[in-house]
């Protein structure tokens, strides 16, 4: 990440918006916002591959899920912040993750610019790369705020997405029993 070009820009847009860059509230803002970018698209530096960790199963065939996992993301539309809460699940075939693992692979994926459809299928891609699952499920809840403090305005609209792949997909009792574990049914 380039913190000085990041800061020359921060510093021309807040001129472009009819700001001073040199009052005293906005002296350091270039500095700060380039700072906070080094969090919030960490992402781009990061392969889930590199971090996770997996296990040898030893005979466990039901769901592993993870859910209401807190998330934040930026809309590659407006740069503007959603944030909601994923739910995460895997029938393991010969191979297990550590339980932070689920929320470590959505956090990847989800500090870039994104979308939330992309953002979904891009976590269940994953799994099932890594684990070789026998399904994957993946549900995200999201507010975006480029809906609620600009264009419509709705403030209590959530956007949901999911995707679901190998059981999950092609066994609706499976897809309905990780629905009812996460609470959607």
């Amino acid at each position: 990440m380039n913190s000085s070009e990041i800061e020359k820009h921060i510093e021309a847009v807040l001129q472009a918006i009819g700001e001073d860059p040199t009052r005293e509230g906005l002296i350091d803002t270039p500095k700060r916002v380039a700072k906070s970018y080094e969090k919030l698209f960490s992402g781009y530096n990061k392969n889930p591959a590199e971090v996770v960790t997996v296990f040898d199963n030893e005979g466990y065939d039901e769901m592993v899920i993870a859910r209401d996992i807190e998330f934040y993301s930026f809309c590659e539309h407006h740069m503007i912040p959603f944030f909601g809460k994923a739910h995460i699940g895997y029938i393991p075939n010969d191979k297990i993750i550590g339980v932070s693992k689920m929320p470590r692979i959505l956090e990847i994926f989800a500090r870039r610019l994104q979308n939330q459809e992309r953002l979904t299928s891009q976590v269940a891609n994953s799994l099932m790369e890594l684990l070789k699952p026998k399904g994957v499920g993946v549900v995200l809840e999201a507010k975006h705020l480029c809906m609620m403090a600009r264009g419509v305005e709705k403030q209590n609209s959530m956007m949901v997405t999911s995707t679901v792949r190998g059981l999950f997909k092609k066994n609706l009792n499976t897809r309905t029993e990780f629905l009812r574990l996460i609470g959607k049914v």
